[in-house]
């Protein structure tokens, strides 16, 4: 926990989004969510930040419940709610949302948690927690952060490297296959599809869309930073083409898993 409030008592969420990488990513989401928004949804965010999403859909007209666990981030959040917005913040954990009754909300958005448990059983309290309190037939969204894009922008295009080598040193990285064992000091819990895949295979849900969010956008923030409207929006096109293609979605930063309750 201490790791977390250090962190994010730093962390300007809302600035990363405003980036046009960071808006490659919120687009995308929203482009996902306002698929599935039904009339008069009751829509719910678990590990909300400070709002961005929960705001948007607010303006939008629907009803929002958001839980966060972080205190810096609400005090935030509160501060950014309009008049018109109906959301209502509750301070909470993802793994208990003992607050709300089975069968609440015709959506569910668990965009911040899955990047910070770091234990099989945690997920799959996190996810049981979030299908308990979806009607059925509600659709739930579950956001990672994914590991082998770390690993080649930070080792191989930014040449910053070093965690890499003393991860293969020190055993969190696996020789071998790259794969990453991430622990609460380093704050994000990176992963894999397969690893995401296995974790659901418990669960009786029918996936929707496998999505990577932002795909390769982080490496190409400086020339998105450059570019004009009309060429970025031709990449967004481009990127919404191809961001569900199996053959495209391990090299993306942040994936989004899209799946009913049954």
């Amino acid at each position: 926990m201490s790791y977390l409030i250090d962190h994010y008592s730093n962390y300007d969420e809302d600035a990363r989004l405003g980036y046009k990488h960071g808006q490659v990513e919120f687009l995308t989401t929203m482009r996902y969510i306002e698929k599935y928004l039904i009339q008069d949804a009751h829509v719910l965010e678990v590990g909300a930040g400070t709002g961005r999403y929960s705001r948007t859909i607010a303006d939008m007209g629907y009803k929002v419940e958001a839980v966060e666990l972080i205190q810096h981030n609400i005090e935030i959040f509160r501060k950014q709610i309009t008049s018109t917005q109906k959301i209502n913040i509750t301070q909470g954990n993802a793994l208990d949302l003992g607050m709300f009754e089975n069968n609440t909300f015709d959506m569910t958005l668990v965009f911040g948690p899955m990047y910070h448990l770091y234990t099989e059983a945690d997920k799959h309290q996190a996810i049981s927690e979030a299908l308990r309190v979806t009607k059925r037939g509600g659709v739930i969204f579950v956001a990672y952060c994914i590991g082998d894009a770390s690993i080649l922008e930070d080792a191989f295009h930014r040449m910053k490297g070093s965690w890499v080598s003393e991860g293969l040193n020190n055993g969190k990285i696996n020789p071998e296959t790259f794969a990453i064992t991430s622990q609460p000091q380093d704050i994000f819990e990176l992963t894999r599809k397969e690893d995401i895949d296995r974790l659901m295979a418990s669960f009786q849900v029918e996936r929707l869309h496998y999505v990577a969010t932002d795909m390769i956008s982080r490496f190409l923030r400086e020339s998105l930073s450059t570019m004009d409207d009309e060429t970025f929006n031709l990449y967004l096109k481009y990127h919404y083409a191809v961001c569900e293609r199996p053959d495209m979605v391990g090299l993306t930063h942040h994936s989004l898993d899209i799946f009913k309750k049954e």
